[in-house]
């Protein structure tokens, strides 16, 4: 079970979900909740994800939401130190309706789904936004392995 919810997990953040076959036209989003049931964050996802401890009960997800950017008049921008990766340890995931449900071990729940309305806009954005980026720069985006940008977009 382990393996189809994190297949699911790849598929939306790639945007293999797309009716028309065109990644382009889709992508994900993530929500999370506090154990209350109160929602404290939603955000596209970047078309990228790492993971971390792939064979232990406890995975980490690395993710890059997409906050902040802005339309600097030449186009949308972002700054890569404020849209950085993020990780999600993950106690359990189950497949749920079109998305992926994971229970952290913080406690909190959070849910990966087909982006649509704001959040897909977003990732519209953040895909022109990438179209600027050196392929050298792109790599280093798509690893997840850094907490700080150095360089263009900073």
């Amino acid at each position: 079970m382990t393996q189809q919810w994190r297949q699911r997990f790849s598929d939306l953040v790639a945007g293999n979900h797309s009716l028309t076959g065109d990644p382009v036209d889709a992508g994900a989003r993530l929500i999370v909740w506090d154990p209350d049931g109160t929602e404290v964050f939603r955000a596209a996802l970047a078309r990228h994800h790492r993971v971390e401890d792939e064979d232990e009960p406890e995975q980490v997800l690395w993710i890059r939401p997409l906050v902040g950017g802005e339309d600097n008049g030449g186009g949308y921008l972002f700054n890569l130190n404020a849209t950085r990766r993020r990780s999600l340890t993950c106690a359990r995931g189950t497949l749920v309706d079109d998305g992926v449900e994971i229970d952290l071990t913080s406690g909190q729940r959070a849910r990966i789904e087909p982006a649509d309305g704001p959040e897909l806009e977003q990732l519209i954005h953040w895909d022109d936004f990438t179209n600027r980026l050196t392929p050298d720069e792109d790599a280093e985006l798509k690893r997840l392995d850094a907490d700080s940008w150095h360089g263009r977009y900073a």
